[in-house]
């Protein structure tokens, strides 16, 4: 992939955590900084496994009690629903509606075996940033039903005039060979994509459980992503509406190291879908929300 855009941030973090956030900030920076320059003028107008240590969730809940394996599980009557789609606008600083973000749950089927969630998210920037950075960008992960473990991500991006198609089929052992369309992606035990790491942070009883820590591979690197409840009842307005939520800080660390110069922070609604209603990030020269416009 050849660029991330201005909102790169924000629609890697409305797909599911700060790893890929963090990634674009790294290693696009400079670059965007410049388009970032340029959208605010005219507004006047397949990588190997990281060694990371073993870790799991701490606290208690029914997201994330271990099963007998030792791997954290979803609880399977939370919010996933089958054809629900979630619609945000992303704002970065004083320009607002600079993206057009769709989180999507698709069917419930087998998939290698396995009984698995097929996710999806779109994003696609508006004027005045696309006039510097077209993207149209869509992000597809199988996940394990209980765990929200990828078993494939798959990225088919399209930005300025260049287009990118990745298919990753993840494996902990090296022994599930990848078909001839896809790659083989060597990751930790219970490796989640942004994807499913949204669907399973979503999940978590914030009520009963302080933290949370996944291995995340954001289809370049893995990272150990670490998410803490702050607060259980921050009232947010976003277009969607007015929500009571759990905030949630992000941490993403690289070989043991945490990454400091991006912050995120998570808003899910304290009601029975639990919805990701508002995400910020907080970059070197910008500041990013992805807001709820809709919810179907």
């Amino acid at each position: 992939m050849s660029y991330r855009k201005v909102i790169g941030i924000a629609g890697l973090l409305a797909l599911g955590c700060a790893a890929g956030g963090y990634y674009w900030v790294r290693e696009r920076n400079a670059g965007l900084a410049r388009a970032w320059a340029s959208a605010r003028a005219s507004d006047s107008l397949s990588a190997p496994a990281t060694d990371l240590p073993p870790i799991e969730p701490t606290g208690s809940s029914s997201a994330s009690t271990p099963d007998k394996t030792g791997e954290p599980v979803v609880d399977p009557g939370l919010p996933l629903r089958r054809g629900e789609v979630l619609e945000y606008t992303a704002n970065v600083s004083s320009l607002t509606n600079v993206a057009n973000l769709k989180l999507q749950v698709g069917e419930h089927r087998d998939f290698l075996g396995k009984s698995a969630w097929h996710l999806q998210a779109f994003a696609h920037t508006e004027s005045p940033l696309r006039m510097v950075f077209e993207l149209d960008d869509q992000f597809d992960s199988y996940s394990d039903a209980q765990t929200m473990a990828s078993l494939q991500y798959e990225m088919h991006l399209s930005e300025r005039g260049q287009k990118v198609d990745s298919v990753q089929r993840m494996t902990a052992t090296g022994k599930e060979p990848a078909p001839p369309d896809a790659s083989e992606t060597r990751v930790l035990p219970g490796t989640r994509d942004p994807l499913g790491m949204m669907q399973f942070l979503r999940n978590v009883d914030w009520t009963k459980t302080a933290e949370v820590r996944s291995p995340v591979y954001d289809g370049h690197k893995l990272y150990d992503v670490r998410a803490k409840l702050v607060s259980a009842a921050e009232a947010v307005t976003v277009p969607a509406g007015n929500y009571k939520t759990s905030k949630i800080e992000i941490r993403v660390f690289e070989n043991g190291q945490e990454m400091k110069d991006a912050r995120f922070t998570i808003y899910f609604a304290n009601n029975a879908a639990r919805a990701p209603v508002l995400l910020e990030a907080v970059m070197p020269f910008a500041t990013a929300q992805v807001q709820l416009v809709h919810a179907k």
